[in-house]
């Protein structure tokens, strides 16, 4: 079951008749509730179980009191305490010997077991209580598909303690092997790539042995310093665990109600009297079935090295919902979002997981107008910037995505989020002492405290009313497209008043930069960057201001995250050829021996190795390096702007919502070959040194 709210209760169909055979059948289902355990991301009312036939032949199954039921007292949770924030959940502590064994087995004796009690019906949100009451869940059907499941194997092992010997294979094929009794083992297993999987340990005998199987995605020189993560020796290990306790028979069987995030996993075994066989470990990834659906061709293979790590980033950021991070969260931030989306749409072409999170945003939406940072959330979270980052997202889905009622449909959120905002706006536009978390970027400098940036001593600041005006911007381009146009126009009158106000209150003429507050004592790479995409500047004005933020080494600079913003505005300015030379935090992630983008750009002590808003390359390799970007709602249009700065020889193609969209660009004797194929029914224009050149649906040749 997808996470959602209580009041966006997702239920699942499933088609069952394939795991039918001719004569009795058992219908089994393992639930649970892990309460004050629970992951953030999992919101929870009471434990229940409700399943019912599509029709009324399929009516014997629904669940009754005719069901048995009975509660495992096997399992126990384990806290981790990951001396930093994690909210992932606990371990699992098992007893082997109070499960019961093959319950959801025909044959299983049940005799025992108690007639289910019915709390309640299930009511869909469509059709509630006869007087339009609810009872905490109201059902909608779930809108993604189900997660991708498949065997993978850990590759080696890094560590042995115990004095015991282990099959050189192990663990990369099936191996058997045997703890003797009265022995301790600690063996260390790295899957040479951070995964999601499902842990899977098959063990006989060892009668009251205690196994410990923990995760991490690095090994520690010095909590919570990490080191190049490729290298093992003398490191320490912590991460999260889980605890099993043998009953001494034979085929018993661990996995973990829900998935770990690793790359390493550290096995101890204390065995009692008997020994114990260990006769299987291996991982079940999961995620959300993504299926890759761009690519490049080029002679650099540091581009197919960025691309396949941003994507693994992507999809271990990407179940039920998009997450910041797998390991320590599993939260749907909307900052992180936006950036996901994107990849989503540029790499597989998949939308659904990008109108799913839209809609768990817009369900978050409080009576005052302003979205919650995150969702689903069990503690409410307000960060009233990421509000402004949620207009982006419905806007970049409405120029890339496929299905612009939807995008119609949510108009009325966004005009709700502006006027929010309204009400800390000042005579000039200017906000002023907005309340809540103002996160901007992860920043370690003067005055930026937990990710805000620098206020002025009034409570204003430029990067917030610059990310203001963008907001306006945008949102005015979808009320004139899609909504009312005299509501644009309102909007327009914003937009002049907050540029006007900007430059007086922020623009330092003297460095011919924007300072982050009215004191004009500190400059970021954020408020720069933000001038430029809201056009706060003349073209030349710009370029020249975006090569100082390249230069400028007394600017607060911009986190991986942030740097997709950064970019997008040295684009803008002119400098989109250099891209490639703007990659050096990609770099430093893969010479440390990350193969996921780290949350922070403080490598060594990054909490989390694995945050999805790093994967910005992963749109800009093909937006901006390729060229191909949306000219029209829908993708309607195609305009293609390459930059290829150095490159003489690249090709690649994107999913697209009619199909697909393929360039190539070879020089060949100073001479430029371009091929560009579009969708049936699509055409473009090629932006070509200053020159516009119409494209036409199908293939394209030209030699400029």
């Amino acid at each position: 079951m997808a996470r959602g709210d209580l009041a966006h209760w997702n239920f699942e169909t499933v088609d069952i008749s394939p795991y039918l055979k001719t004569g009795k059948n058992i219908i089994a289902a393992q639930v649970w509730n892990e309460g004050e355990w629970r992951p953030e991301a999992q919101i929870t009312f009471r434990t229940g179980f409700i399943l019912q036939g599509n029709t009324d032949k399929e009516s014997a199954i629904n669940t009754n009191n005719s069901w048995k039921c009975q509660q495992d007292n096997s399992y126990a949770p384990l806290r981790f305490n990951a001396k930093t924030y994690y909210v992932s959940g606990a371990g699992e502590i098992i007893n082997m010997a109070a499960s019961p064994k093959t319950w959801e087995s025909e044959y299983y004796n049940d005799n025992n077991w108690q007639n289910a009690h019915q709390i309640f019906n299930g009511l869909p949100k469509t059709i509630l209580g006869p007087y339009g009451t609810t009872n905490g869940w109201m059902l909608v059907p779930s809108a993604i598909p189900q997660l991708e499941m498949k065997d993978e194997r850990l590759i080696k092992m890094v560590h042995l303690e115990g004095g015991i010997t282990i099959p050189k294979d192990f663990p990369e094929k099936k191996s058997e092997f045997t703890i003797p009794a009265k022995s301790y083992v600690n063996i260390i297993l790295d899957q040479t790539y951070l995964t999601n999987a499902y842990p899977n340990l098959i063990f006989r005998s060892g009668k009251d042995a205690s196994i410990s199987i923990s995760y991490a995605e690095s090994l520690f020189t010095k909590f919570p310093l990490k080191g190049n993560r490729n290298e093992t020796k003398d490191k320490e290990f912590f991460g999260r665990t889980d605890s099993l306790i043998s009953d001494g028979t034979d085929n018993q069987r661990f996995t973990a109600l829900t998935y770990r995030t690793y790359r390493f996993v550290q096995i101890k075994i204390i065995t009692q009297n008997e020994p114990l066989v260990i006769k299987d470990f291996y991982g079940t990834f999961t995620g959300y079935p993504f299926e890759l659906k761009s690519s490049i061709s080029a002679n650099d293979k540091e581009i197919n090295k960025i691309l396949d790590i941003g994507w693994r980033t992507a999809r271990l950021c990407a179940t039920e919902t998009y997450m910041d991070c797998p390991y320590y969260e599993q939260l749907q931030y909307i900052g992180d979002a936006r950036i996901q989306a994107l990849v989503s749409l540029y790499n597989s072409g998949d939308d659904r997981l990008v109108k799913n999170a839209l809609n768990l945003m817009d369900f978050s939406r409080q009576p005052e107008g302003v979205t919650l940072s995150r969702h689903p959330s069990y503690t409410p979270q307000y960060i009233p910037t990421f509000s402004l980052w949620y207009i982006g997202m419905l806007y970049d889905y409405s120029l890339y995505g496929n299905d612009i009622t939807f995008v119609k449909h949510k108009l009325s959120g966004t005009r709700q989020i502006l006027e929010y905002f309204k009400n800390y706006q000042q005579t000039d536009g200017s906000l002023q002492n907005v309340p809540q978390w103002m996160f901007t970027d992860w920043v370690e400098y003067k005055d930026w405290n937990s990710g805000v940036g620098p206020m002025s001593a009034n409570g204003t600041s430029a990067i917030l009313d610059l990310q203001l005006l963008w907001a306006y911007q945008i949102a005015a381009d979808l009320e004139t497209k899609l909504g009312m146009p005299a509501l644009a126009s309102d909007y327009q009158r914003s937009i002049e008043q907050l540029k006007k106000t900007i430059r007086e209150k922020y623009w330092d003429k003297d460095k011919k930069m924007f300072a982050d507050r009215e004191e004009k004592d500190l400059f970021s790479q954020h408020t720069n960057a933000l001038a430029i995409l809201t056009g706060m500047l003349s073209p030349s004005d710009a370029t020249a201001l975006a090569k100082q933020l390249l230069n400028n080494q007394n600017l607060a600079p911009a986190s991986i995250y942030f740097k997709y913003y950064l970019h997008q505005a040295l684009i803008k300015a002119g400098l989109g050829n250099d891209y490639l030379k703007w990659l050096d935090k990609w770099r430093e992630n893969m010479e440390m021996g990350l193969t996921t983008w780290a949350e922070i750009s403080e490598i060594d002590r990054a909490r989390s190795d694995c945050h999805a808003w790093g994967s910005s390359p992963n749109i800009e390799f093909y937006r901006t390096i390729l060229g191909i970007d949306s000219d029209g709602l829908g993708f309607s249009k195609i305009k293609i702007v390459p930059h290829l700065g150095q490159i003489t020889n690249i090709g690649g193609t994107i999913p697209h919502p009619k199909g697909k969209v393929s360039v190539n660009y070879q020089l060949v004797d100073n001479q430029w070959k371009i091929e560009i194929e579009l969708p049936k029914t699509i055409t473009g224009t090629l932006i070509w040194k200053g020159k516009s050149i119409a494209l036409k649906e199908g293939m394209n040749r030209f030699t400029p």
